[in-house]
């Protein structure tokens, strides 16, 4: 039996082909009971059956297999063994060859760790209640019934549950029959197509649902609450248009004949996309119109598009092993944007989606990092890799390669690519060939040197006698230099966007005639600016010479260049003085070319940085501080004036998350006038909560703004926010709240907030919402997480959920000595979940000591940022 330990794969000598489930699980006691008969196909040679279990007790005599001949074998050995979560079955004989049934019980236990077959809690006229729940992404399933917990074992599933009477029971597939005896029901459910054990999906608890139908007779619900239904009417339209519109993209029917969207009070994940059975945070599926902010509703709508983007893009075609999860995760989180932007042209999705490629960059610029395919050994490291690698990166790849390709081959080779692989397995190479073969371009040459190897490329480009020079070298956040080389897709403009250029940059450098190129010369007319990377539909960065760059600076200020690329200047030119390869004063200088700016994602961005630089200034130079604050204020005074506090007839969704992110920075920033006015409009929304004073919108920032005045002398805003909390059973509204009370710069009260996301009153779901604290919060937040590192890793050391503790609370720290004392405390305390995390928090640690030092030692900064600050706008 030794010889099956310490395997990253399960054997191949036995295939599953359907399993017949019945669970039953136990509400008030918190246990479950259940058995499962799998028609197995013996392949080999074996009298071992080796699958999947955790966390289970089996039933020693009940393990049987019957083969077709009605021979039956009893196992004569069953060992657990739970540090590899195998189960192995031991027979006296050879099993025949052939299909036969291995049939067993088990029981388990319904636990509070939201993965596995978990308890959530709700409430019901004020008592207590709980729901079963399953959540088996990634490698979960084996927590509620022995299988084949591997994405490539498809087998098709027959589920019956056995459940309290007045409760609603839910499965991926419709309900065949329903028989209630007494207090109990057994509920029978259609059995589901050949799928994935990862995506086998039971809820058992009390819910009110929404109803609709798609055009071809799809029913869809959204289950919630008791009371909440109507929260759900918004998710449920954009759900059945989200169907219409993938059945004409991948050019395939929605495979089911129902879609239920639940919402799990419970829930690590944002969603999951079980086939059929959609499960969902409150927070990513309800919508309320009275209390919900635009940010809230845009995040619902995403959602819903890129979990049922799954439907086809995971369920219907899987990938092989957990290496290809980014053609999960990339996918859907491209074709999210996709639908999205058909529902809903205005919000400027695809500006946003520039968001998504900031955080892949971001983090691909460690060399922590991982490529977009990885090698995954062990079900604990799976967790680790659904991060902005998968995802964002992922999703940035596909639109750079849609972009090259163009976007009617690229759809059709998508289609092909699904109707090909439908109900079976496929690797990256599988979509390469479908879109080479669609496209006539060698997209496997084009490819592979992004998804085989970590990291991107930063152009540089330099103008010299007629000559526009390319040389591409690897962008590490350190400064440092790497040795990755990519096959580049360059796109420019200059002057207009009326005549693009491309081509591929192969090798390290290129050079080329300004004239050949744009048909004239750039030089003549110093007022005409280039910008490279179009659109920034690339997923790499430029440093420009300081000619060009000079000419797109000015660019900016006379409005010449549209939003995407506004974006993409700032935000290359932020991560190379991080990176310590241009000094800050320049950087500075280009912000001061947004002064005039209005567009959401622009402005989002330049808000972010800027707070990065006041935390990153605070550390270098602290008596500069008051001087960087004044210029962030004076850069944010335009906007903020024009936009106000109260929403105009008619504006746009962007411009009501626009005015929410710009008051929070103000008040971060300490502009007095901000904080009294959102104080004036907490204290009328404490008389009435519907006050117009203070819409969703805005709230946020009110919040934020209150508890800049909070100190252990002064606690009313911090008080009045807590008993808002406790009144309110909306999570957008709680989650909003936590993620506002530690930005209070009083030391002593963060303390207070952080051991307040310890108690019973924070779903341990929520916790991380409140883990992004005030500078002046670093050491103390620090000094928590040690003191109580051990509850904190009992109790979420299961899932995903500890490693935002680690990089929220150390990755803010910039100092080397910091770094060395998170290295010595987690040596003896590390786990493989979140050994990657922990690396990648480090290095961002040394990477802002690095920055800092260079800050200090920049000459002419003193002057430079008082200049800035004091400059009328």
């Amino acid at each position: 039996m030794d010889h099956f330990k310490g395997q990253p794969r399960l054997p191949k000598f036995a295939v599953p082909k359907r399993y017949d489930i019945l669970l039953k699980p136990n509400l008030s006691d918190c246990k479950f009971g259940g058995s499962v008969a799998v028609d197995l196909d013996i392949v080999s040679d074996t009298k071992f059956v080796v699958l999947n279990a955790a966390e289970l007790s089996i039933a020693s005599g009940s393990v049987s297999f019957t083969s077709t001949a009605e021979q039956v074998f009893k196992a004569i050995k069953v060992e657990l063994m739970e540090a590899d979560e195998i189960l192995v079955l031991e027979f006296p004989d050879l099993l025949p060859h052939g299909v036969g049934v291995l049939a067993m019980e088990f029981e388990g236990v319904l636990n509070d760790k939201m993965k596995g077959f978990y308890r959530s809690t709700y409430e019901i006229n004020g008592v207590k209640k709980n729901m079963a729940v399953t959540q088996f992404e990634p490698a979960d399933a084996r927590r509620c019934f022995p299988c084949w917990d591997e994405p490539a074992c498809k087998a098709s599933f027959k589920i019956t549950l056995v459940a309290p009477s007045e409760l609603v029971a839910l499965s991926n597939m419709p309900i065949t029959e329903e028989k209630i005896n007494g207090a109990l029901k057994t509920v029978s459910y259609q059995e589901t197509p050949i799928m994935s054990t990862y995506l086998v999906a039971v809820v058992v608890g009390l819910f009110d649902y929404v109803e609709n139908h798609t055009s071809d007779g799809v029913k869809v619900r959204v289950y919630c609450q008791v009371g909440k239904a109507n929260q759900g009417k918004f998710a449920l339209d954009v759900a059945v248009k989200t169907l219409e519109l993938y059945k004409e993209y991948f050019a395939t029917p929605y495979p089911l004949p129902k879609l239920d969207m639940i919402a799990i009070p419970d829930f690590a994940a944002g969603a999951m996309e079980n086939y059929g059975l959609v499960t969902y945070r409150e927070t990513a599926l309800l919508y309320d119109d009275k209390h919900s902010a635009a940010a809230n509703k845009q995040r619902v709508a995403t959602v819903v598009a890129h979990e049922l983007a799954h439907q086809w893009f995971g369920n219907l075609v899987t990938m092989e092993w957990w290496t290809h999860l980014w053609l999960n995760e990339g996918f859907a989180t491209w074709v999210s944007y996709l639908a999205t932007d058909s529902l809903f042209p205005e919000w400027k999705i695809w500006t946003q989606f520039l968001d998504e490629t900031v955080e892949g960059l971001k983090l691909d610029g460690l060399a922590e990092s991982h490529p977009i395919e990885v090698e995954i050994n062990h079900a604990s490291e799976i967790d680790e890799i659904f991060d902005a690698i998968s995802y964002r990166k992922g999703a940035s790849v596909i639109r750079m390669l849609q972009s090259y390709l163009g976007a009617e081959p690229f759809q059709k080779s998508l289609a092909a690519y699904i109707k090909k692989h439908a109900y079976s397995n496929a690797k990256t190479e599988d979509l390469w060939a479908a879109l080479e073969e669609g496209s006539g371009e060698p997209v496997t040459k084009l490819m592979n040197s992004w998804t085989s190897q970590k990291g991107y490329p930063v152009v540089a480009v330099n103008i010299k006698d007629q000559k526009l020079d390319f040389k591409q070298t690897q962008f590490l956040s350190s400064g440092s230099h790497g040795d990755g080389q990519w096959i580049v897709p360059i796109t420019l403009c200059s002057g207009t966007y009326d005549s693009r250029k491309n081509f591929l940059l192969q090798g390290n450098s290129e050079t080329i005639d300004v004239k050949e190129l744009l048909g004239f010369s750039i030089l003549d007319d110093k007022s005409r600016w280039l910008k490279i990377n179009v659109d920034q539909s690339g997923f790499y960065r430029v440093k420009y010479d300081d000619d060009l760059a000079a000419r797109l600076r000015h660019a900016i200020g006379k409005k010449c260049l549209n939003e995407t690329d506004r974006f993409g200047i700032l935000d290359d030119a932020f991560a190379l003085c991080m990176a310590r390869h241009q000094p800050l004063t320049s950087l500075l200088t280009l912000m001061s070319a947004y002064s005039e700016e209005l567009e959401y994602t622009v402005l989002s961005n330049l808000i972010h940085i800027s707070s990065t630089l006041g935390r990153i200034a605070a550390d270098a130079t602290p008596e500069l501080l008051k001087e960087f604050k004044h210029f962030f204020i004076n850069l944010f005074q335009y906007s903020a004036e024009k936009l106000g506090w109260d929403a105009k007839q008619g504006e746009s969704h962007l411009d009501s998350m626009l005015r929410g992110e710009l008051m929070t920075a103000l008040a971060v920033f300490g502009h007095d006038p901000t904080i009294d006015e959102a104080i004036r409009r907490f204290q009328a929304f404490l008389d009435d909560r519907n006050t117009p004073l203070l819409p969703p919108d805005v709230r946020r920032a009110a919040y934020v703004a209150v508890m800049q005045r909070v100190n252990t002398s002064n606690k009313w805003g911090f008080e009045s926010l807590l008993k808002v909390y406790r009144e309110t059973d909306l999570s957008q509204e709680k989650t909003r709240i936590l993620g506002s009370l530690s930005s209070c710069p009083d030391p002593n009260i963060v303390l207070e907030v952080l051991n307040f996301l310890l108690t019973p009153e924070v779903r341990s779901q929520d916790v991380v919402f409140g883990l992004a604290v005030s500078k002046e919060g670093r050491e103390t937040a620090w000094e928590w997480l040690k003191e109580n590192w051990e509850h904190i890793s009992k109790t979420w050391g299961s899932g995903f959920l500890l490693t935002r503790f680690v990089s929220a609370i150390v990755s803010p720290f910039a100092s080397f000595d910091k770094a060395k004392e998170v290295e010595e405390f987690f040596s003896t305390r590390t786990r493989p979940s979140i050994a990657r995390t922990l690396k990648q928090s480090i290095e961002r640690v040394h990477i802002k000591a690095k920055w800092a030092e260079s800050i200090r030692n920049e000459k002419q900064l003193a002057e430079a940022v008082t200049e800035l600050a004091y400059r009328k706008y």
